[in-house]
């Protein structure tokens, strides 16, 4: 007879698995590691991390915790979430969202979020899970836009831009006033991601001392570039690398009193090359959403146009809601 799935959940003894099952996995991304996550104060979030088993053998995790109203989140203090698997069959990935409905249903937790990764950061695509939510009744709760530059044009990348971003490139790498270059002064960054974000009357979501601490637990995934004019820092961007397949520019940020200069346009050449050289298969450029917008859904045109000019595409950030009210 063949065994049920057994969820329990995560305590620091599972540490070494868990982050091994994440790097064997098809969907895992750097958000999923407990490493990531361990860069939160302690007591910041409530963390209850799911391992779903067979016979004693991972076949799924799930990273996440609870909301002051006790519904239940994945991810919470990361970027994406919902279920990590290998390459799976649509069979199994019915079973691990039956057993975590459950589960659910059983500890009396009325909701839960989910947002995985999307589609372009599976090593082999697949959507079995996301199919075995819907077919479940799983609603969705919000769509967010994000833009990602497909990398299979390789070197030739910069034909594909469009004429504004190639023109502003070939200027700035004719005439050799700014450089760029891989940096770990994230002091000075910070003074450029404050000043920027304050602007839009936002803040960052990451501290002075977090992207530090994420630099200690990933030094060869979370690279820090710097753009310079007369030797200051006047722009800068800080990249994680995902997992094999996507790199994610998390912030890209310019003084703006240099904004005539285009920096941005630097960053975002120099990014795409080093990503091509490095073998991966996209760079992920971030939501594209008007924050002040009521409807956060709300896309912010301006931004999206800005990114299509490095022949970036729409992809979707969706979150899959569960009632288990209804």
């Amino acid at each position: 007879m063949k065994k049920k799935i057994e969820i329990i959940e995560y305590t620091p003894e599972y540490k070494k698995i868990w982050e091994n099952f994440v790097n064997k996995s098809n969907n895992g991304t750097i958000f999923h590691y407990q490493n990531f996550l361990d860069y939160h104060e302690a007591g910041k979030f409530d963390f209850t991390h799911y391992l779903f088993l067979i016979n004693d053998k991972i076949v799924a995790l799930l990273p996440g915790g609870f909301n002051e109203k006790n519904e239940y989140w994945s991810p919470i203090g990361a970027s994406y979430g919902s279920f990590v698997t290998q390459d799976i069959h649509f069979e199994l990935a019915l079973e691990i969202v039956d057993s975590f409905i459950n589960f659910c249903k059983e500890k009396k937790i009325q909701d839960a979020f989910l947002i995985p990764a999307p589609l372009i950061y599976n090593i082999n695509y697949s959507q079995q899970l996301e199919y075995a939510m819907l077919y479940r009744k799983c609603a969705f709760e919000l769509h967010y836009i994000s833009h990602a530059i497909d990398l299979k044009r390789g070197k030739d990348f910069q034909k594909y831009f469009d004429k504004t971003a190639r023109k502003a490139i070939n200027k700035i790498l004719r005439e050799n006033e700014l450089t760029i270059c891989e940096s770990n002064d994230f002091e000075t960054f910070n003074e450029i991601l404050l000043d920027n974000k304050a602007r839009h009357n936002a803040k960052p979501t990451h501290s002075l001392k977090d992207m530090i601490r994420l630099k200690e637990l990933f030094p060869e995934r979370i690279r820090l570039n710097l753009v310079y004019y007369k030797d200051e820092a006047i722009a800068g961007s800080l990249l994680f690398v995902c997992n094999p397949k996507v790199v994610i520019c998390f912030y890209n940020m310019l003084l703006y009193k240099y904004q005539h200069l285009k920096p941005i346009y630097l960053i975002m050449h120099q990014t795409v090359s080093w990503a091509i050289e490095n073998g991966f298969e996209w760079v992920d450029i971030g939501v594209s959403q008007d924050t002040a917008a009521e409807d956060p859904m709300t896309p912010a045109l301006s931004l999206i146009n800005f990114k299509e000019r490095f022949d970036s595409r729409g992809i979707l950030r969706s979150t899959f809601h569960f009632d288990f009210t209804k």
